[in-house]
Protein backbone atom coordinates (compact mmCIF):
# COMPACT_ATOMS: atom_id res chain seq x y z
CA UNK A 1 0.00 0.00 0.00
CA UNK A 2 0.91 3.67 -1.01
CA UNK A 3 2.05 5.54 1.86
CA UNK A 4 0.25 8.72 0.23
CA UNK A 5 -2.00 9.49 -1.83
CA UNK A 6 -2.20 13.27 -3.64
CA UNK A 7 0.43 13.87 -1.56
CA UNK A 8 -1.66 13.49 1.77
CA UNK A 9 -0.65 10.39 4.12
CA UNK A 10 -2.81 7.11 3.85
CA UNK A 11 -3.74 7.71 7.68
CA UNK A 12 -4.67 11.09 7.04
CA UNK A 13 -7.21 10.03 4.22
CA UNK A 14 -8.91 7.11 6.09
CA UNK A 15 -9.64 9.30 8.92
CA UNK A 16 -10.95 11.87 7.00
CA UNK A 17 -12.42 9.46 4.16
CA UNK A 18 -11.04 9.87 1.47
CA UNK A 19 -8.19 7.18 0.66
CA UNK A 20 -10.68 5.75 -2.11
CA UNK A 21 -11.14 8.71 -3.93
CA UNK A 22 -7.49 9.70 -3.71
CA UNK A 23 -6.14 6.45 -4.53
CA UNK A 24 -9.06 6.34 -7.39
CA UNK A 25 -7.59 9.73 -9.06
CA UNK A 26 -4.34 8.61 -8.83
CA UNK A 27 -4.58 5.44 -10.38
CA UNK A 28 -5.91 6.54 -13.79
CA UNK A 29 -3.12 7.02 -15.86
CA UNK A 30 -1.78 3.42 -15.24
CA UNK A 31 -5.68 2.53 -15.72
CA UNK A 32 -5.50 4.40 -19.06
CA UNK A 33 -2.50 2.28 -20.46
CA UNK A 34 -3.64 -1.14 -18.89
CA UNK A 35 -7.85 -0.55 -20.53
CA UNK A 36 -6.05 -0.24 -24.05
CA UNK A 37 -4.42 -3.35 -23.75
CA UNK A 38 -6.97 -5.15 -22.26
CA UNK A 39 -9.10 -3.58 -26.03
CA UNK A 40 -5.78 -4.93 -27.92
CA UNK A 41 -6.61 -8.46 -26.36
CA UNK A 42 -10.34 -8.64 -27.26
CA UNK A 43 -9.94 -6.76 -29.80
CA UNK A 44 -10.45 -10.02 -32.69
CA UNK A 45 -13.61 -11.16 -29.99
CA UNK A 46 -14.81 -6.94 -30.40
CA UNK A 47 -14.38 -7.06 -34.10
CA UNK A 48 -16.07 -10.25 -35.21
CA UNK A 49 -19.53 -8.46 -33.34
CA UNK A 50 -19.17 -5.21 -34.50
CA UNK A 51 -17.90 -5.17 -37.81
CA UNK A 52 -20.96 -6.91 -39.34
CA UNK A 53 -22.97 -3.98 -37.74
CA UNK A 54 -20.79 -0.82 -38.26
CA UNK A 55 -20.91 -2.58 -41.79
CA UNK A 56 -24.73 -1.30 -42.33
CA UNK A 57 -25.02 2.50 -43.60
CA UNK A 58 -28.16 2.76 -42.17
CA UNK A 59 -27.24 1.53 -38.23
CA UNK A 60 -27.97 4.47 -35.98
CA UNK A 61 -25.58 4.80 -32.74
CA UNK A 62 -26.56 6.16 -29.45
CA UNK A 63 -24.00 6.63 -26.62
CA UNK A 64 -25.81 6.34 -22.93
CA UNK A 65 -25.60 6.56 -19.80
CA UNK A 66 -26.75 8.16 -16.43
CA UNK A 67 -25.28 11.00 -14.95
CA UNK A 68 -21.10 10.97 -14.99
CA UNK A 69 -21.58 7.96 -17.28
CA UNK A 70 -23.83 9.69 -19.76
CA UNK A 71 -21.09 12.41 -19.80
CA UNK A 72 -18.80 9.75 -21.60
CA UNK A 73 -20.92 9.82 -24.55
CA UNK A 74 -21.30 13.96 -24.60
CA UNK A 75 -17.32 13.82 -24.88
CA UNK A 76 -17.12 11.61 -27.05
CA UNK A 77 -20.25 11.90 -29.86
CA UNK A 78 -18.67 14.88 -31.80
CA UNK A 79 -15.41 13.25 -31.75
CA UNK A 80 -16.23 9.82 -33.18
CA UNK A 81 -19.17 11.17 -35.83
CA UNK A 82 -15.86 12.83 -37.65
CA UNK A 83 -13.98 10.26 -36.62
CA UNK A 84 -15.86 7.28 -37.85
CA UNK A 85 -17.98 9.34 -40.87
CA UNK A 86 -21.17 8.41 -39.34
CA UNK A 87 -23.49 10.36 -37.18
CA UNK A 88 -22.95 9.35 -33.63
CA UNK A 89 -25.50 10.65 -30.67
CA UNK A 90 -25.09 10.86 -27.27
CA UNK A 91 -28.88 10.82 -25.26
CA UNK A 92 -28.67 9.64 -21.53
CA UNK A 93 -30.67 7.34 -20.37
CA UNK A 94 -32.66 9.31 -18.29
CA UNK A 95 -34.01 10.91 -21.47
CA UNK A 96 -34.98 7.32 -23.16
CA UNK A 97 -36.84 6.19 -20.05
CA UNK A 98 -38.85 9.19 -19.61
CA UNK A 99 -39.68 9.88 -23.23
CA UNK A 100 -38.55 6.97 -25.56
CA UNK A 101 -41.18 7.76 -27.74
CA UNK A 102 -39.22 10.74 -28.70
CA UNK A 103 -35.99 8.90 -29.13
CA UNK A 104 -36.20 5.77 -29.76
CA UNK A 105 -37.18 4.71 -33.85
CA UNK A 106 -38.67 1.24 -34.11
CA UNK A 107 -37.49 1.02 -37.80
CA UNK A 108 -34.12 1.94 -37.77
CA UNK A 109 -31.79 -0.53 -36.60
CA UNK A 110 -29.78 0.83 -33.20
CA UNK A 111 -26.84 0.33 -31.54
CA UNK A 112 -27.12 1.05 -27.73
CA UNK A 113 -23.88 1.51 -26.38
CA UNK A 114 -24.67 1.62 -22.25
CA UNK A 115 -22.08 3.24 -19.80
CA UNK A 116 -22.11 2.14 -16.52
CA UNK A 117 -20.38 1.84 -13.01
CA UNK A 118 -22.12 -0.76 -11.45
CA UNK A 119 -24.99 -1.52 -14.17
CA UNK A 120 -27.50 -1.56 -11.35
CA UNK A 121 -29.27 2.15 -11.42
CA UNK A 122 -32.76 1.88 -12.55
CA UNK A 123 -32.62 3.80 -15.78
CA UNK A 124 -29.54 1.81 -16.75
CA UNK A 125 -31.34 -0.87 -17.03
CA UNK A 126 -34.77 0.30 -18.14
CA UNK A 127 -33.23 2.28 -20.94
CA UNK A 128 -31.80 -1.17 -22.19
CA UNK A 129 -35.34 -3.48 -22.00
CA UNK A 130 -36.92 -0.37 -23.66
CA UNK A 131 -34.44 -0.12 -26.30
CA UNK A 132 -35.39 -3.80 -26.80
CA UNK A 133 -39.23 -2.90 -26.81
CA UNK A 134 -39.37 -0.62 -29.29
CA UNK A 135 -36.74 -0.55 -31.52
CA UNK A 136 -37.13 -4.26 -34.00
CA UNK A 137 -33.54 -4.47 -34.36
CA UNK A 138 -31.72 -3.61 -31.32
CA UNK A 139 -28.09 -4.15 -30.50
CA UNK A 140 -26.26 -3.58 -27.30
CA UNK A 141 -22.50 -2.48 -26.56
CA UNK A 142 -22.31 -2.74 -22.85
CA UNK A 143 -19.20 -1.17 -21.40
CA UNK A 144 -19.64 -1.41 -17.50
CA UNK A 145 -16.96 -2.07 -14.01
CA UNK A 146 -19.18 -4.35 -12.79
CA UNK A 147 -19.78 -7.75 -14.04
CA UNK A 148 -22.27 -8.69 -11.56
CA UNK A 149 -24.37 -5.88 -12.19
CA UNK A 150 -27.99 -6.28 -13.55
CA UNK A 151 -26.84 -4.38 -17.03
CA UNK A 152 -23.78 -7.27 -17.72
CA UNK A 153 -26.36 -10.01 -16.74
CA UNK A 154 -28.77 -8.71 -19.16
CA UNK A 155 -26.16 -8.48 -21.75
CA UNK A 156 -24.73 -11.97 -21.14
CA UNK A 157 -27.72 -13.46 -21.48
CA UNK A 158 -28.85 -12.33 -24.79
CA UNK A 159 -27.50 -12.83 -28.24
CA UNK A 160 -27.74 -9.10 -29.21
CA UNK A 161 -25.75 -7.65 -26.66
CA UNK A 162 -21.94 -7.57 -25.73
CA UNK A 163 -20.57 -7.40 -22.65
CA UNK A 164 -17.12 -5.16 -22.23
CA UNK A 165 -16.58 -5.64 -18.47
CA UNK A 166 -13.69 -3.18 -17.47
CA UNK A 167 -10.40 -3.77 -15.42
CA UNK A 168 -11.45 -4.43 -11.49
CA UNK A 169 -10.25 -1.62 -9.93
CA UNK A 170 -12.49 0.83 -12.07
CA UNK A 171 -15.25 -0.65 -10.04
CA UNK A 172 -15.10 2.94 -8.13
CA UNK A 173 -15.36 2.62 -4.23
CA UNK A 174 -16.09 5.85 -3.78
CA UNK A 175 -19.33 8.12 -4.29
CA UNK A 176 -17.76 10.03 -7.21
CA UNK A 177 -16.99 8.31 -10.16
CA UNK A 178 -13.52 8.99 -11.49
CA UNK A 179 -11.26 6.36 -12.82
CA UNK A 180 -14.46 4.35 -14.14
CA UNK A 181 -15.74 7.02 -15.99
CA UNK A 182 -12.14 7.99 -17.62
CA UNK A 183 -11.62 3.93 -18.17
CA UNK A 184 -15.15 3.53 -19.82
CA UNK A 185 -13.77 6.53 -22.30
CA UNK A 186 -10.38 5.50 -23.24
CA UNK A 187 -12.19 2.12 -24.01
CA UNK A 188 -14.43 3.61 -26.36
CA UNK A 189 -11.83 5.60 -28.17
CA UNK A 190 -9.49 2.07 -28.53
CA UNK A 191 -12.33 0.14 -29.87
CA UNK A 192 -13.54 2.80 -32.35
CA UNK A 193 -11.16 5.91 -33.13
CA UNK A 194 -7.72 4.37 -31.96
CA UNK A 195 -4.78 6.97 -32.81
CA UNK A 196 -1.07 6.17 -32.75
CA UNK A 197 0.74 7.55 -29.50
CA UNK A 198 -2.93 9.59 -27.72
CA UNK A 199 -3.00 7.45 -24.85
CA UNK A 200 0.40 7.41 -24.41
CA UNK A 201 1.42 10.58 -24.48
CA UNK A 202 -1.94 11.67 -22.52
CA UNK A 203 -0.78 9.18 -19.61
CA UNK A 204 2.65 11.00 -19.55
CA UNK A 205 1.12 14.46 -19.52
CA UNK A 206 -1.08 13.79 -16.70
CA UNK A 207 1.05 11.27 -14.46
CA UNK A 208 3.27 14.55 -14.50
CA UNK A 209 0.41 16.78 -13.74
CA UNK A 210 0.08 14.29 -10.57
CA UNK A 211 3.84 14.71 -10.07
CA UNK A 212 4.09 18.46 -10.35
CA UNK A 213 1.05 20.49 -9.84
CA UNK A 214 -0.35 19.24 -6.54
CA UNK A 215 0.66 21.91 -4.45
CA UNK A 216 -0.51 24.19 -6.81
CA UNK A 217 -3.76 22.59 -7.61
CA UNK A 218 -4.30 22.44 -3.78
CA UNK A 219 -4.06 26.28 -3.37
CA UNK A 220 -6.55 26.96 -5.98
CA UNK A 221 -8.48 24.88 -3.85
CA UNK A 222 -8.23 26.69 -0.81
CA UNK A 223 -9.38 29.81 -2.51
CA UNK A 224 -12.47 31.58 -0.90
CA UNK A 225 -14.28 30.91 -4.45
CA UNK A 226 -18.30 30.10 -3.60
CA UNK A 227 -19.13 28.87 -7.04
CA UNK A 228 -16.70 27.43 -10.25
CA UNK A 229 -17.52 28.11 -14.16
CA UNK A 230 -16.22 24.97 -16.05
CA UNK A 231 -15.98 26.31 -19.70
CA UNK A 232 -15.48 24.09 -23.05
CA UNK A 233 -16.20 23.47 -26.93
CA UNK A 234 -17.12 20.90 -28.82
CA UNK A 235 -16.89 17.73 -26.68
CA UNK A 236 -14.68 19.28 -23.96
CA UNK A 237 -18.21 20.74 -23.39
CA UNK A 238 -19.02 17.55 -21.90
CA UNK A 239 -15.92 17.31 -19.97
CA UNK A 240 -17.02 20.89 -18.45
CA UNK A 241 -20.31 19.29 -17.85
CA UNK A 242 -18.85 15.98 -15.79
CA UNK A 243 -16.36 18.62 -14.01
CA UNK A 244 -18.98 20.98 -12.65
CA UNK A 245 -20.81 17.43 -11.32
CA UNK A 246 -17.44 16.04 -9.84
CA UNK A 247 -17.32 19.65 -7.96
CA UNK A 248 -20.87 19.57 -6.93
CA UNK A 249 -21.16 16.23 -5.39
CA UNK A 250 -17.69 16.60 -3.57
CA UNK A 251 -18.51 19.09 -2.09
CA UNK A 252 -22.17 17.96 -1.11
CA UNK A 253 -23.70 21.14 -3.10
CA UNK A 254 -21.89 23.78 -0.74
CA UNK A 255 -20.05 25.21 -4.15
CA UNK A 256 -22.57 26.23 -7.06
CA UNK A 257 -20.99 24.81 -10.48
CA UNK A 258 -21.94 25.38 -13.87
CA UNK A 259 -20.80 24.64 -17.40
CA UNK A 260 -21.27 26.19 -20.85
CA UNK A 261 -19.21 26.80 -23.67
CA UNK A 262 -17.10 29.42 -24.10
CA UNK A 263 -19.11 30.75 -27.07
CA UNK A 264 -21.94 30.11 -24.95
CA UNK A 265 -21.06 31.77 -22.06
CA UNK A 266 -21.59 35.19 -23.04
CA UNK A 267 -25.49 34.63 -23.85
CA UNK A 268 -26.45 35.43 -20.57
CA UNK A 269 -24.44 33.33 -18.38
CA UNK A 270 -21.60 35.49 -17.78
CA UNK A 271 -23.45 38.10 -15.40
CA UNK A 272 -23.20 35.49 -12.81
CA UNK A 273 -19.71 36.68 -12.69
CA UNK A 274 -18.27 38.21 -9.30
CA UNK A 275 -15.24 37.83 -6.79
CA UNK A 276 -15.84 34.67 -5.78
CA UNK A 277 -16.72 32.73 -8.75
CA UNK A 278 -13.69 30.75 -10.22
CA UNK A 279 -13.35 29.83 -14.15
CA UNK A 280 -11.82 26.93 -15.42
CA UNK A 281 -11.05 27.06 -19.37
CA UNK A 282 -10.40 23.77 -21.11
CA UNK A 283 -8.64 25.56 -23.96
CA UNK A 284 -9.21 23.42 -26.82
CA UNK A 285 -6.11 21.93 -29.25
CA UNK A 286 -7.07 23.05 -32.31
CA UNK A 287 -6.50 25.77 -33.73
CA UNK A 288 -9.81 27.21 -35.33
CA UNK A 289 -11.60 26.54 -31.89
CA UNK A 290 -8.97 28.02 -30.03
CA UNK A 291 -9.40 31.29 -31.13
CA UNK A 292 -13.09 31.71 -29.51
CA UNK A 293 -11.26 30.18 -26.65
CA UNK A 294 -8.39 32.68 -26.53
CA UNK A 295 -10.90 35.42 -27.01
CA UNK A 296 -12.98 34.74 -23.99
CA UNK A 297 -9.82 34.45 -21.83
CA UNK A 298 -8.32 37.38 -23.12
CA UNK A 299 -11.81 39.35 -22.11
CA UNK A 300 -11.64 38.02 -18.78
CA UNK A 301 -8.88 39.31 -17.84
CA UNK A 302 -9.65 42.49 -19.25
CA UNK A 303 -12.88 43.12 -17.79
CA UNK A 304 -11.30 42.08 -14.03
CA UNK A 305 -14.54 40.70 -12.72
CA UNK A 306 -13.11 37.75 -11.69
CA UNK A 307 -9.64 37.44 -10.90
CA UNK A 308 -9.52 33.70 -10.94
CA UNK A 309 -9.18 32.59 -14.41
CA UNK A 310 -7.59 29.15 -14.91
CA UNK A 311 -6.35 27.46 -17.88
CA UNK A 312 -5.49 23.57 -16.55
CA UNK A 313 -3.10 23.36 -20.28
CA UNK A 314 -1.27 25.98 -19.23
CA UNK A 315 0.46 23.57 -16.12
CA UNK A 316 1.49 20.68 -18.62
CA UNK A 317 2.71 20.23 -22.37
CA UNK A 318 -0.33 19.33 -23.82
CA UNK A 319 1.00 19.52 -27.74
CA UNK A 320 0.03 17.05 -30.18
CA UNK A 321 -3.51 15.83 -27.87
CA UNK A 322 -6.39 15.71 -30.08
CA UNK A 323 -9.59 16.93 -27.77
CA UNK A 324 -11.24 13.68 -27.11
CA UNK A 325 -7.76 12.35 -25.53
CA UNK A 326 -6.94 16.09 -24.00
CA UNK A 327 -10.30 15.56 -21.94
CA UNK A 328 -9.02 13.12 -19.85
CA UNK A 329 -6.17 15.20 -18.58
CA UNK A 330 -8.57 17.93 -18.12
CA UNK A 331 -11.11 15.83 -16.06
CA UNK A 332 -8.44 14.72 -13.93
CA UNK A 333 -7.56 18.24 -13.25
CA UNK A 334 -11.06 19.28 -12.27
CA UNK A 335 -11.61 15.68 -9.89
CA UNK A 336 -8.23 16.51 -8.14
CA UNK A 337 -9.72 20.37 -7.28
CA UNK A 338 -12.89 19.22 -6.37
CA UNK A 339 -11.36 16.65 -4.20
CA UNK A 340 -8.87 19.40 -2.34
CA UNK A 341 -11.74 21.25 -1.94
CA UNK A 342 -13.83 18.71 -0.58
CA UNK A 343 -11.28 18.20 2.41
CA UNK A 344 -11.13 21.88 2.62
CA UNK A 345 -14.88 22.50 3.38
CA UNK A 346 -14.21 19.79 5.92
CA UNK A 347 -16.47 17.11 4.17
CA UNK A 348 -15.41 13.46 3.37
CA UNK A 349 -14.82 12.99 -0.51
CA UNK A 350 -15.55 9.33 -0.24
CA UNK A 351 -19.11 9.94 1.21
CA UNK A 352 -20.08 13.39 0.92
CA UNK A 353 -23.50 12.96 1.37
CA UNK A 354 -23.93 10.82 4.32
CA UNK A 355 -27.26 11.41 5.22
CA UNK A 356 -28.57 9.65 2.08
CA UNK A 357 -30.45 12.12 -0.10
CA UNK A 358 -27.98 11.31 -2.91
CA UNK A 359 -26.51 7.66 -3.10
CA UNK A 360 -23.66 5.75 -4.99
CA UNK A 361 -26.36 3.93 -7.00
CA UNK A 362 -29.68 6.22 -7.79
CA UNK A 363 -32.14 4.88 -5.28
CA UNK A 364 -35.48 5.77 -5.53
CA UNK A 365 -37.00 5.64 -9.14
CA UNK A 366 -39.65 3.51 -10.20
CA UNK A 367 -39.54 2.57 -14.08
CA UNK A 368 -42.95 2.43 -15.35
CA UNK A 369 -44.16 0.20 -17.64
CA UNK A 370 -44.67 1.82 -21.26
CA UNK A 371 -46.72 0.95 -23.25
CA UNK A 372 -47.40 3.46 -26.21
CA UNK A 373 -46.10 2.80 -29.56
CA UNK A 374 -42.65 3.97 -30.14
CA UNK A 375 -41.60 6.62 -33.12
CA UNK A 376 -41.87 4.87 -36.56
Amino acid sequence: MMSKYLAIDTAELVERNGEHTAREITQQPDVWLRTAEQIKQQRAELDDWLTPLLDRQNLRVILTGAGTSAYVGNTLAPYLTQAMARRIEAISTTDLVSNPQEYLLRRVPTLLISYARSGNSPESVGAYDLANQCVDECYHLVITCNRDGELATRARNNDNSYSLLMLEETLDQSFAMTSSFTAMLVSTLEIFAPRAGQLERLAEVTRAFLETQLDSTRALAARNFRRVVFLGAGGLKGIATEAALKMLELTAGKVGCYAESPLGFRHGPKSMLDDATLVVLFQSNDAYCRRYDDDLYEELRREGTTEWVVCPADSVDTAGLADAWLALHYIAFAQLLAFYKSLELGITPDNPCPTGEVNRVVQGVTIHPYTAECAN
